[in-house]
C-alpha cells in the first residue's frame, strides 16, 4: 500500500537467513517508507521470519511464507513457518540474553496478534492500527 491505496503481496521464502533482509524489502514494497506503521512492521515482520528460520523446520531446509495486507490505518501480516515440536514462546529472557526478544516485542507494539497452528504449521500474525490523524 502507499499513500492509502491497499495492497496485498503473499511471497514464499527458503528458510535461511538471508532471506529476512528480503522480507523487510517485502513489507518496504507493499507499504512505503513513508507509511506511520512502516518502522514497527519491519521489525515485526523481521522478527517472526527469524523466529520462523530459526524455531521451525522451515530453517531445516523447508520454506515460510509471509503475507501483507494493507487496508487504510490497518497493516496485517502474518508468518506461517513448516511447524515445530512446541508452540512458540512469548518467554521473558533476562536483560543479557541474546535472544527471545521477538514474540515480546509483538505484544508490546502491535495492535493484536495470535497464532495458530495446523496440519504441522505455525502461523503468527500481527495487526498494527494507525491513529486516524496520522494517516491522511
Amino acid at each position: 500500500m502507499r499513500n492509502g491505496r491497499g495492497r496485498d503481496v503473499l511471497v514464499r521464502f527458503p528458510g535461511v537467513p538471508s532471506q529476512v533482509s528480503r522480507v523487510r524489502r517485502l513489507v518496504t514494497a507493499a507499504l512505503g517508507r513513508d507509511h506511520p506503521l512502516y518502522d514497527d512492521c519491519v521489525l515485526l515482520a523481521s522478527e517472526l521470519a527469524t523466529n520462523a528460520i530459526l524455531h521451525s523446520r522451515s530453517g531445516a531446509g523447508g520454506w515460510f511464507t509471509v503475507a501483507v495486507r494493507a487496508s487504510g490505518a490497518m497493516v496485517r501480516v502474518w508468518v506461517a513457518d513448516a511447524g515445530s515440536d512446541g508452540p512458540p514462546c512469548a518467554c521473558r529472557n533476562g536483560s543479557r540474553a541474546t535472544g527471545g526478544r521477538g514474540l515480546p516485542l509483538l505484544e508490546a507494539l502491535s495492535h493484536r496478534w495470535g497464532l495458530s497452528r495446523a496440519n504441522g504449521a505455525t502461523t503468527v500474525w500481527f495487526e498494527l492500527a494507525a491513529k486516524a490523524a496520522a494517516w491522511r
